[in-house]
């Protein structure tokens, strides 16, 4: 649906004298395509939803960035449009707000393009990796860790408490693991936690014989970029 209201949003200001422009090669709706494809390869699983890219690079080859010039700005506003509507269409939730930049990539060939996608937090949050990989964002105050599905991360370990362990927010956008009264306690890099403990990014958190890494994360750099024919 935000796809079909883009297309025909871009008919208002892709005519007259732009329309010879674009009759051949890369087309503008061809970029908010591979926009809402891009957030749902790069979604990841957080405590309360689905998160999905907030900052997006769209790189061009030098004749096609020449030709999208003069609706670039208009493009833009209506690519942040296409992102906002297609996670509300899809319940996806941002990290951060939603931006696109255009920029020019000399290896690409016209009618080729790149769209990468990015989570650029806010400043403090954080991540937990699991062990089978999965990556879970920091997006509260606070994350419970323990074996009641009720916990925001709910481990399957007979080794877990009920309500094993939290991590939480701490001053200054620090962040804190504690103890819960567990029965095996918690460990931090291998060391029992006596209460709670700050959090540095790479420490190794575990929970019965489950290992989590803490992460704090940075805005980065636009990775992963995929060319698109």
């Amino acid at each position: 649906m935000g796809l079909q209201k883009f297309e025909r949003r871009l008919e208002r200001f892709v005519e007259g004298v732009f329309a010879r422009v674009f009759r051949s090669g890369l087309q503008p709706v061809e970029i908010g395509r591979r926009l809402t494809r891009e957030m749902d390869l790069r979604r990841t699983v957080a405590p309360k939803g689905v998160l999905t890219p907030n900052s997006f690079a769209v790189l061009l080859s030098a004749t096609d960035r020449e030709k999208f010039k003069p609706i670039e700005d208009e493009l833009v506003k209506e690519l942040l449009e296409v992102a906002r509507e297609h996670a509300t269409t899809e319940g996806y939730t941002f990290l951060g707000p939603v931006g696109v930049v255009f920029d020019t990539d000399a290896s690409l060939r016209p009618g080729t393009m790149m769209v990468a996608g990015d989570m650029v937090p806010d400043q403090g949050a954080a991540t937990l990796t699991l062990p089978d990989g999965r990556r879970v964002v920091l997006e509260n105050q606070s994350v419970s860790l323990g074996r009641l599905p009720e916990c925001d991360l709910a481990i399957a370990d007979s080794g877990v408490s009920r309500r094993h362990a939290e991590v939480r927010r701490g001053p200054d956008n620090t962040w804190l693991v504690a103890d819960l009264g567990s029965t095996n306690g918690t460990k931090v890099n291998g060391v029992r936690v006596n209460g709670t403990r700050q959090l540095e990014s790479g420490d190794e958190i575990t929970v019965g014989s489950t290992s989590v890494r803490f992460e704090a994360v940075a805005s980065s750099a636009i990775a992963g970029r995929t060319k698109e024919p």
